[in-house]
Formats: C-alpha cells, sequence, structure tokens
C-alpha cells in the first residue's frame, strides 16, 4: 500500500467516523456525562456498534488475507489502571479523546483545555513510558488474542462477537430507545422547543 493511498484511505475513514459521530449526537458533553452515569446509553450503544461492524470488517479482510492482525501485547495492570484514569477524566470533562476534536469543530471552547489536557498527557507518558515500563504496569502475558485462547480461526471469533453485540444492542434498544434517550438532559436537544412565556409570568418550579 503507498503512502498516498493510505492517506487517502485515512481522511475517508475519518470523514465517515465524523459524520457518524455527529450524526448519532455522541460528542455532545451532555451524552457523554449522561452515559458515564448509567442515564443516557446512546453513547455505549454506538462504540458497539462500532465494535460489532469492525470486527465483521476485519474478520474479511484477515479472512480472505488482506491485511495481517497486529494485535498489543495484554498488559492486565496498565489497562486496568489506564481504563479508570481516562474514566474519570471522560466524566469530569464530558469528552473522550474521539470526540474532543469534533466538540472543538462544533465550538465549544472548554474543549480546548481537553485538546491542550491530552496533548500534554501524551507528552508526559512519552517520558514516563521507561519507567511505566519496568514497573508492575509492565507486566502481562504477551500478545494473545481469544483466538489464541479458543483454537480457533480470527474470522471464527470475530463474527461471533459480532453476533453476540448485535444481540446485546437489540436489547439495548428496546429497554432504551435512542428516540428517547435524545431528548432535554443533553447539549443535542431534539425535543419539541419549549414555548415563550408571557412577559412577567413566572415559570414553575422543577
Amino acid at each position: 500500500m503507498s503512502v498516498t493511498f493510505a492517506i487517502f484511505v485515512g481522511l475517508l475513514m475519518g470523514l465517515v467516523f465524523g459524520l457518524a459521530l455527529e450524526k448519532s449526537r455522541v460528542f455532545e458533553p451532555g451524552v457523554i456525562v449522561g452515559q458515564m452515569q448509567l442515564r443516557n446509553f446512546i453513547m455505549l450503544k454506538v462504540f458497539l456498534t462500532a465494535v460489532a461492524t469492525g470486527a465483521v470488517v476485519l474478520a474479511a479482510l484477515n479472512g480472505f488475507g488482506f491485511v495481517k492482525l497486529q494485535p498489543k501485547a495484554a498488559l492486565y495492570a496498565a489497562d486496568i489502571v489506564g481504563g479508570l484514569i481516562l474514566g474519570v477524566g471522560i466524566a469530569l470533562a464530558g469528552a473522550c479523546p474521539g470526540t474532543t476534536l469534533a466538540q472543538v469543530g462544533v465550538g465549544y471552547r472548554d474543549a480546548l483545555f481537553t485538546l491542550a489536557g491530552g496533548l500534554f498527557g501524551a507528552v508526559a507518558y512519552t517520558y514516563a513510558q521507561p519507567t511505566l515500563a519496568s514497573s508492575f504496569l509492565g507486566s502481562g502475558q504477551g500478545r494473545i488474542t481469544f483466538a489464541d485462547v479458543f483454537g480457533i480461526p480470527y474470522w471464527t471469533g470475530a463474527l461471533a462477537l459480532a453476533a453476540a453485540l448485535v444481540i446485546v444492542l437489540i436489547v439495548l434498544e428496546r429497554w432504551r430507545p435512542w428516540t428517547g434517550e435524545l431528548g432535554h438532559d443533553v447539549d443535542g436537544d431534539l425535543g419539541a422547543p419549549t414555548p415563550p412565556q408571557p412577559a412577567g409570568r413566572m415559570q414553575p418550579a422543577e
């Protein structure tokens, strides 16, 4: 694959991802915080859909020999500690690494501070990585996949994972339909506008 073609594919994937992010309203701080508070499940549905779609695409590309898998090493302590730190940051900032640029693009000025903090964190990690790698956070079992654990072809496991996620998504959607999730509790309010109140009339307390 040439560099030019790789850049083109990357830009195309970024365009599709950005459109999906905007249409699903997952970049909205209210949606993100609502997911962390378990009162809004749009973010989880979108992410599970992305995982299921990615699993099917990778199963096809790997099964036909177009791509070779390059899994990262399983570092359980680092994954747990890093995941907790990331989750706390997402809950406090109302943004995750994939949505910060979208928030900047639509005019959320506080997202600029989130972006600056993310860049600072990336630089800090670059310097701290050698020390962290030699600590308990750097211990693990190396590169391992579910295909290795169960002794099955990757495409079989990937399709089985995608099917399981589709079932979970159907259950989630029946339990919490997305049309009801995009309401007055999020910044991307798609509900009916509140009619203007006559001058001098007190609004009832909620």
